[in-house]
């Protein structure tokens, strides 16, 4: 079991997820930062100086005995800002990957309907060996 396992960790696949997740968890961070302190405070200027992060609607006030209960939904407009910048910047990646790939296909496709002057030249002469 422990050598499947090591077959299983050591797949190239299993690389690329985890340098996946990295990478994903240190964006995360970076679109988070960039919507908490660039994004949301000129927006909040633009309504009246509201920091949407402090935006909620209190459904039962604090008492002694237990804390306030809070529908937050500053933060909820926060999260679905930081989602759509994540989702931007992937679709763009990915476009980008599928104009190199279509680009090498392309170019495969070229270097399959005309083959080297050689192969055409030897091309012919088997044609003609074969009507004589």
């Amino acid at each position: 079991m422990l050598q499947e396992f090591k077959e299983f960790a050591m797949r190239g696949n299993v690389f690329d997820l985890a340098v996946g997740v990295v990478i994903g968890a240190a964006f995360g961070r970076i679109v988070t930062a960039l919507v908490d302190n660039i994004i949301m405070p000129p927006l909040g200027i633009l309504i009246s100086g509201v920091n949407f992060s402090d935006l909620g609607i209190t459904l039962r006030r604090a008492t002694e005995d237990s804390e306030a209960v809070v529908l937050s939904y500053g933060a909820f407009i926060d999260a679905i800002i930081q989602f759509l910048i994540v989702a931007l910047a992937i679709f763009f990646i990915v476009r980008q990957i599928n104009r190199f790939q279509k680009k090498e296909e392309e170019k495969q496709e070229q270097g399959e309907v005309q083959p080297p002057q050689d192969i055409r030249l030897l091309t012919e002469i088997r044609d003609l060996l074969k009507k004589e």
